[in-house]
């Protein structure tokens, strides 16, 4: 009988399910918690998914309720979840020095979407150089705040759990029940926050471009023109697009809070500005909350929804749909409108394929999130808002919530781990994985059939 080997589509989602077994019978003894009591079952379960996945919602606080032990293994979930199961083991193959085979080198490459083979373990080294360099700086970044307020070595414990967190995009902390609501006058905390979430949701690739970019550009004496021509299409794109949801999520936040005497509304206009940036970075599913989210308005719920669901960018540690499946739909919907028969950005056309990928990635991710809203709705009775913007943030492993997340029944709590696990992993993974075989049917042409939309 022919032996049947996994594919990559199957493997990952495997992978981040034994990580969340694992991690759930860790937290499930009795010195994870505080009290020395053991966690509930589905508290260690859901616990250990909102971890490995990076999303950040809670049913218990964790600051409170697990011990050190238990928040150790949350932390190392965090790391081996937001770097990828398959990275972190090919880690643990070369500092064993064992050799790669065809397959280890072609599940690698699947796990960074990376277009072929060639490179990837000098890419894999870059990438965990790179990781430990950002946790190690933002690390010492906190440190100069967490030393003077919490002591020597808790202000160090807590600089290391919240730089990984932060790079991660997880949002888990250990301030206390109101995440970085006690730090929302403080500049330096929120700005060094916000660092290490946007360039953890960059993605690796555009590290590594505007990098190289800038290193020939010093050796060069070019100016800053030279540079940004120089960039990558894929580079310029996500920056561009970053930039634009960044900046105009504030703007909107701001208005629509700025008068709500619970959020924005009693704060000096410098602190109102830093909050609203905060508040726009965190959504593209940092997790972390400088104000209260069961008081943002309306307005604000909508956006946050739209701007969770979008998220951070691709191969880097964010989750959502990511900003380039956003701006190619977007730039093809403006070719097809103009008339055009290419989609084109930067003088370079993107392909029809990536197109229709970007479309597969947005309906099912659209489909699942509001699916699991009207579940959530109908069976534990939550009103809307408050159930979508859980679900999104879930889905989006953003880790937001109106304090929902607590209150929520067996069946509520069962959702959400479902919805940040297809979330961490992508709805399209989880057809791959149960359909290999990607080249059936693609000779196949049928006559054209004749359809209206519209």
């Amino acid at each position: 009988m022919k032996k049947r080997v996994l594919s990559s589509a199957q493997i990952i989602p495997i992978g981040f399910l034994l990580l969340i077994a694992v991690g759930t019978g860790l937290l499930s003894l009795p010195f994870a918690t505080a009290d020395g009591t053991r966690a509930p079952l589905l508290t260690a379960l859901f616990t250990s998914t909102t971890s490995v996945c990076v999303t950040g919602l809670v049913v218990v606080d964790t600051f409170s309720y697990w011990s050190v032990f238990g928040k150790i293994v949350i932390l190392a979930l965090i790391q081996v979840g937001g770097l990828g199961i398959v990275a972190v083991s090919s880690m643990l193959f070369m500092l064993l020095k064992r050799s790669f085979s065809i397959r280890d080198r072609a599940m690698l490459r699947d796990s960074f979407d990376l277009d072929s083979l060639h490179g990837v373990l000098p890419f894999l080294r870059k990438v965990i150089l790179g990781v430990l360099a950002v946790e190690a700086l933002g690390m010492i970044l906190f440190a100069f705040a967490f030393i003077p307020r919490y002591g020597f070595f808790r202000g160090l414990w807590y600089s290391l759990f919240h730089s990984i967190s932060a790079f991660c995009n997880a949002g888990l902390d250990l301030i206390g029940p109101d995440s970085f609501q006690p730090f929302h006058d403080s500049a330096y905390i929120l700005i060094v926050t916000m660092f290490l979430i946007v360039f953890g949701g960059l993605g690796y690739i555009v590290w590594f471009d505007v990098s190289t970019t800038a290193k020939e550009s010093v050796r060069r004496r070019f100016g800053v023109r030279w540079f940004f021509r120089r960039l990558g299409e894929h580079t310029k794109l996500v920056l561009l697009t970053s930039a634009i949801l960044i900046v105009s999520g504030a703007v909107v936040t701001l208005l629509l809070e700025m008068h709500n005497p619970a959020t924005l509304g009693g704060l000096p206009w410098g602190q109102k500005i830093l909050n609203a940036t905060f508040q726009s970075v965190t959504y593209r599913t940092a997790g972390f909350a400088s104000i209260p989210q069961g008081a943002l308005s309306d307005g604000s719920v909508l956006l946050g929804c739209v701007w969770m669901f979008i998220g951070g960018s691709p191969m880097g540690t964010a989750g959502g749909i990511k900003t380039v499946t956003l701006a190619v739909l977007l730039l093809s919907a403006l070719s097809y409108v103009r008339g055009r028969a290419d989609t084109v950005v930067f003088r370079r056309s993107i392909p029809y394929d990536l197109v229709k990928k970007a479309a597969a990635i947005l309906f099912f991710s659209l489909f699942l999130s509001l699916l699991s809203s009207v579940l959530l709705v109908a069976v534990d009775g939550v009103p809307l808002s408050d159930a979508v913007y859980e679900v999104f943030s879930a889905t989006g492993t953003v880790g937001l919530s109106r304090g929902l997340t607590p209150q929520l029944s067996v069946f509520g709590r069962i959702l959400i781990i479902l919805c940040m696990y297809l979330g961490r992993i992508g709805p399209i993974s989880l057809a791959l994985f149960f359909h290999t075989d990607l080249s059936g049917g693609k000779n196949i042409r049928y006559a054209q059939g004749r359809y209206y939309v519209g």
